[in-house]
């Protein structure tokens, strides 16, 4: 379909905006904007659900965590689903504040405890701080399920753009490590290989929020010589993805990650890992983290819980 109408003003108004793009401001200026991003930027903000705040300790840092947990659990026992999830911003940019309202409802829709984590930055720390961060943060977790009330063996994990690259990535590293057997993977639209922006003919390169020479720029903060044969760093670069976890995975359809995401679904199919796959029509990169100006960010929500609630049997 063509360009949603909410999607075209959405950018209309950001070009009217004359900001600079985030390859040429650099990451502080980048971040400082992704700050004064308003708190409902995704919607308005459930009160099914308590919010915390609390710190884990990884290898290398101390990581902000923001922690949803629904008021009451829907299951008879009173236990909980779990969800790590991780947020996008090209491991660049982006805090934890600009996803309360979308994990929150999620978290309630799901009957789940989602843990989002402020992993540490590109380019100060490239590959594999971020994703070490990430990974910790599950077995973080898992470590503590009944601290929190939740079901060991329905936890899984989720992202957006370069948060589902990170979850592909935990996902593959949880299979090949043998210690945590995830529920499910849940991947918004994720940048899992940076050849689907390497060359000129790349659909929905330029027009749409992100483009092509944004995310070839966000890669290059990321990784580092020789990092783009590491499957942690770069998913498509798994020799197999036999063993994943169930997987709930949207591309949009005016993304110039789109064809990434479709490559990485058919790759998962053909190794008999079953997808939950959706193409939203009409919309661009970002759309979940929007819904206070594009409706499908939130209307999004119900087919990632029902999917979710399938796989887990909420």
């Amino acid at each position: 379909m063509s360009l949603h109408p909410e999607a075209l003003a959405f950018l209309e108004a950001g070009k009217a905006a004359n900001l600079p793009s985030i390859d040429e401001m650099g990451p502080y200026k980048a971040r400082l904007n992704s700050h004064n991003e308003p708190r409902d930027l995704g919607g308005p903000l459930t009160d099914q659900t308590t919010v915390t705040h609390a710190y884990i300790t990884s290898s290398t840092a101390d990581l902000p965590v923001r922690i949803y947990t629904p008021k009451k659990s829907t299951r008879a026992d009173g236990l909980f689903n779990g969800i790590v999830y991780f947020h996008g911003g090209g491991w660049v940019l982006n805090n934890l504040a600009k996803y309360e309202a979308q994990l929150a409802d999620m978290a309630a829709r799901t009957n789940s405890v989602i843990i989002s984590v402020n992993y540490q930055k590109a380019p100060e720390h490239k590959f594999p701080t971020p994703f070490n961060d990430c990974y910790e943060t599950l077995e973080w977790i898992v470590e503590r399920a009944s601290e929190y009330n939740i079901d060991p063996a329905k936890i899984g994990v989720g992202g957006d753009s370069a948060g589902g690259n990170l979850a592909s990535a935990v996902a593959l590293a949880a299979r090949d490590r043998g210690k945590i057997k995830l529920a499910f993977q849940w991947l918004i639209y994720p940048c899992n290989g940076p050849e689907f922006v390497a060359t000129p003919d790349v659909p929905n390169a330029v027009d749409y929020g992100l483009t092509q020479k944004i995310m070839k720029w966000l890669w290059e903060e990321y990784l580092k010589p020789g990092d783009e044969k590491n499957p942690y760093a770069v998913p498509h670069a798994a020799s197999s993805l036999a063993g994943l976890p169930p997987t709930i995975l949207l591309t949009a359809e005016y993304d110039v990650l789109r064809e990434d995401g479709i490559a990485y679904k058919n790759k998962l199919i053909a190794a008999g890992v079953e997808v939950a796959y959706k193409d939203a029509p009409g919309m661009i990169h970002g759309f979940f983290n929007y819904g206070k100006f594009l409706s499908d960010g939130i209307k999004i929500r119900d087919y990632f819980a029902a999917k979710i609630n399938r796989i887990v049997g909420a």
